[in-house]
């Protein structure tokens, strides 16, 4: 059973009118969650993309990104929402599909010109993803490529990012449904 066939759907999540992609079905499946790391591990030994350490965003992003931190042997960072980080920090405020938010990331993160693998659950309008490489550019990093395991391509995200000049990959999309 492929990847997409073990994502729930969950409309009007979280509010009318939006069509959730969750994936904790996904990760709860031993199998499923294998498929996800062994295939992000398999794609980036097997692409040569250049980066040092892999940033992850709140909240499923640390899932996927510290297990794939593991395989790849690199190192971890989290970017996460307002007030949980312990020193200081850089803030960012980004524009949803369905509110704005705000997240941050220690301001001594990175070393000035380290390359970035950003990892998130899932790209809607990519304002998330779009908000963490600008946190990861303030604090000296270059981002090298954002990964997804679900690319919803109708909602722009993709688009968006690629117009940035970032490179994206995903596992998975769902396109019109």
């Amino acid at each position: 059973m492929p990847i997409k066939s073990r994502i729930r759907s969950v409309p009007d999540y979280p509010k009318k009118g939006i069509l959730f992609r969750d994936i904790t079905t996904l990760i709860k499946d031993p199998v499923g969650f294998r498929l996800v790391i062994d295939n992000l591990t398999q794609h980036y030994l097997l692409d040569g993309l250049d980066f040092d350490v892999i940033v992850g965003i709140e909240a499923r992003g640390f899932i996927i990104g510290g297990a794939l931190a593991y395989t790849l042997g690199k190192g971890f960072i989290p970017v996460r929402k307002p007030g949980k980080l312990p020193a200081d920090v850089v803030s960012q405020e980004y524009e949803l599909e369905y509110g704005s938010d705000k997240i941050e990331i220690h301001v001594d993160a990175l070393v000035a010109g380290q390359k970035v693998l950003l990892v998130d659950d899932l790209l809607a309008t990519g304002g998330t993803a779009l908000a963490a490489a600008a946190l990861v550019e303030k604090v000296g990093g270059i981002v090298s490529e954002m990964a997804f395991i679900v690319n919803l391509p109708d909602l722009g995200g993709e688009r968006k990012i690629i117009e940035k000049g970032y490179s994206v990959f995903s596992l998975t999309d769902f396109e019109g449904e």
